[in-house]
């Protein structure tokens, strides 16, 4: 296990006040678990993560999570957990139905974590915990009608409106399979045009691939080849922010968003991305309420800190806790 001291010294079981001032959040990746022991004001004061056993089968990722709350319940015994995974999740039975990285299918997750580990476990969606933590605590703090929206190796967007997340019995968010090219390349979900076979971080690394003849890393040279002047790299670049555009004038008509908030790997590419996106989305909206596009401001901690947020709702029926006063360790 590696540890990660938070923003204070990294405490001992009996420097806590009880498990009413802290609480447990793990958000569950494919590559790596992390964790934390979040305080009433959204610090992480204790941290540590562990990789994700996910090529030993779902049952050792289960007993993964398991061992990150044990060690963190050592800070804070007793204290509420808030897991947060991939995939789809039906939060009211408190389901993981489906993650392809994970291998999980109809799993009763919190029930099993909370048997094994003796904690009170709230089980949540990692995109929308994500979301509702930039809403709360980041780049949307103060708006209540919110699209977060994470750009990475797939796509997912999360919504918040009136300040509540909505999850579609889990299936809401899947903003990487709209529809944006009928006669478009084909998609892992099994259709065909959709946002994510086009704007994903792995869909245009592979597009200047086989237009270029030339293998890239990802897509953050992709970007960087583009700013270069290297004309391939910006007709991939620009079809990608085409069809990120198309979708989310899409969302804009149907739910009228406050802010977009845009968080995941492809957004470190900042202005280059953010820029021309809010340039297009612009010239498609025409009497609509006009958004924000921001980028997110937590990082990669934004589904953990989403998870601390789970677990104090449950800890006190749905009270908010106070405003994060710290960069919670995310890039600004």
């Amino acid at each position: 296990m590696t540890e990660h001291p938070g923003p204070s010294k990294h405490p001992g079981p009996s420097e806590y006040d009880g498990p009413s001032e802290y609480v447990i959040a793990v958000d569950v990746g494919g590559t790596s678990i992390k964790g934390a022991v979040v305080n009433r004001a959204m610090r992480q004061v204790a941290r540590l993560r562990l990789p994700t056993p996910r090529g030993e089968g779902p049952r050792a990722v289960v007993d993964a999570v398991a061992e990150v709350l044990r060690r963190l319940a050592e800070h804070a015994p007793g204290a509420a957990a808030g897991v947060v995974v991939p995939g789809i999740v039906d939060e009211p039975s408190q389901h993981a139905l489906y993650s392809a990285a994970l291998g999980w299918r109809d799993l009763p997750l919190a029930a099993l974590l909370s048997e094994v580990t003796g904690l009170s476990v709230t089980l949540g969606h990692d995109v929308r915990a994500g979301g509702m933590a930039e809403a709360r605590l980041g780049a949307a703090r103060g708006a209540d009608d919110v699209l977060f929206c994470a750009v990475g190796t797939g796509i997912s967007a999360a919504l918040l409106l009136d300040g509540r997340p909505v999850s579609g019995q889990g299936y809401a968010g899947e903003l990487g399979h709209v529809l944006t090219d009928p006669a478009g390349t084909a998609c892992a979900c099994g259709g065909c045009g959709c946002l994510e076979a086009v704007a994903s971080a792995a869909a245009i690394a592979a597009a200047y691939g086989a237009r270029s003849g030339r293998a890239v890393t990802g897509a953050a040279q992709v970007a960087e080849l583009k700013a270069a002047g290297d004309r391939g790299a910006e007709e991939v670049w620009n079809r990608a922010v085409t069809a990120l555009a198309m979708a989310l004038t899409s969302s804009v008509s149907l739910l009228s968003p406050q802010v977009i908030v845009m968080g995941g790997g492809l957004c470190e590419a900042g202005e280059l991305l953010l820029g021309p996106l809010r340039q297009q989305l612009e010239q498609r909206l025409t009497f609509h309420r006009r958004p924000t596009v921001v980028r997110a401001a937590l990082g990669d901690q934004a589904g953990c800190l989403g998870a601390g947020l789970l677990a104090w709702e449950t800890e006190e029926g749905a009270s908010e806790p106070a405003a994060c006063t710290v960069a919670c360790g995310g890039a600004q």
